[in-house]
């Protein structure tokens, strides 16, 4: 693949496309970012953007992953020290995963967002910006919880991050959108230029298929979990043979398979004894798709191999979270 096509891969959006074909065409030096709140051990949430992080490395691109304990303590998530101590596992975690140290530069929140320009920018923003416009880009409260002016402040800081940090592009999920439109809104009133945003997919719920796999509400897979925990999850997910005709249903092993597994490895081979057809072997997501919902592909065997796969990229992380703790 050429860098415009591992930038593209597997990205719900990009804004704007010319923006992003102009970086790919001399990505040397260019800078791109995900902002991730310390808040516990990497989920599958966490590592769709960090495959994504993984392509943008191999397309030339130097990441930036800001560690935000500024905006975590904003949001509740404890003491600037506790903070710390889950920030300094998620670093670990994130490099064990498969990102390149020697291109990958891990930032605190509050190595630079306590300074006076950054602060005095922030108010200006604050001052600029309406009660309205700042609740449409924040966050979802979880779990009716009331709305704090932290809330509110948040997404005028991710803002900012994208100028402070020197960015190039700005990396996140499609739940981020609206921040990073925030930020090509008001950048330029600040005097700062606007950078190019995209957006990884979000993961259907494991055992629905329906609304947004969540590490706060439902199932999800994290670094923590156990091969036999992998495997119980997998085989219990929402794998239904063929498409939801009514299209409000996402089948949740397939988006795994296409936005974690496939990204990280050239070849998927389904393993299968010889009365029930023999082994399969996969190059691409679109081969293994169309098997499934063909019927040459039993759902319980995909499953089987999603866990193996999943486990296998997981494995160094989680080792390296048992010996962080002991």
């Amino acid at each position: 693949m050429d860098a415009y096509e591992l930038i593209m891969r597997n990205a719900e959006e990009v804004v704007t496309d010319e923006e992003v074909r102009d970086l790919a065409a001399e990505p040397a030096g260019k800078r791109v970012y995900v902002g991730y709140e310390p808040s516990g051990v990497l989920h599958l949430g966490h590592l769709l953007t960090a495959n994504k992080l993984i392509d943008l490395q191999d397309a030339g691109l130097e990441v930036v992953i800001l560690l935000a304990d500024v905006h975590a303590y904003l949001n509740g998530k404890g003491t600037f020290e506790e903070i710390r101590d889950t920030a300094e596992q998620m670093k670990a975690q994130f490099l064990a995963y498969g990102l390149e140290e020697a291109t990958t530069e891990f930032v605190y929140g509050s190595e630079f967002q306590l300074d006076e320009d950054y602060v005095l920018d922030l108010h200006t923003l604050e001052v600029e910006t309406t009660m309205n416009r700042a609740q449409r880009a924040m966050a979802e409260i979880q779990g009716g919880e009331t709305a704090k002016v932290s809330h509110l402040v948040y997404p005028l800081m991710q803002t900012l991050d994208i100028e402070y940090l020197d960015l190039d592009l700005a990396v996140g999920g499609l739940d981020q959108r609206k921040v990073h439109m925030l930020a090509r809104e008001k950048l330029p009133e600040l005097g700062y230029e606007v950078r190019p945003a995209l957006h990884t997919p979000i993961i259907a719920d494991l055992t629905s298929g329906d609304g947004k796999m969540s590490s706060s509400e439902g199932v999800t897979i994290s670094m923590e979990d156990a091969t036999e925990d992998i495997e119980e999850k997998v085989n219990s997910a929402f794998c239904p043979p063929a498409r939801d005709p009514e299209g409000d249903l996402e089948n949740p092993v397939l988006e795994l398979f296409e936005y974690h597994v496939f990204p990280r490895f050239d070849e998927v081979v389904v393993e299968r004894p010889e009365k029930y057809g023999g082994d399969l072997t996969y190059h691409a997501y679109e081969e293994l798709a169309a098997d499934l919902e063909s019927g040459e592909l039993h759902p319980a065997d995909a499953k089987g191999t999603l866990a193996s796969t999943l486990d296998e990229l997981i494995a160094p992380g989680r080792e390296k979270l048992r010996e962080l703790r002991d």
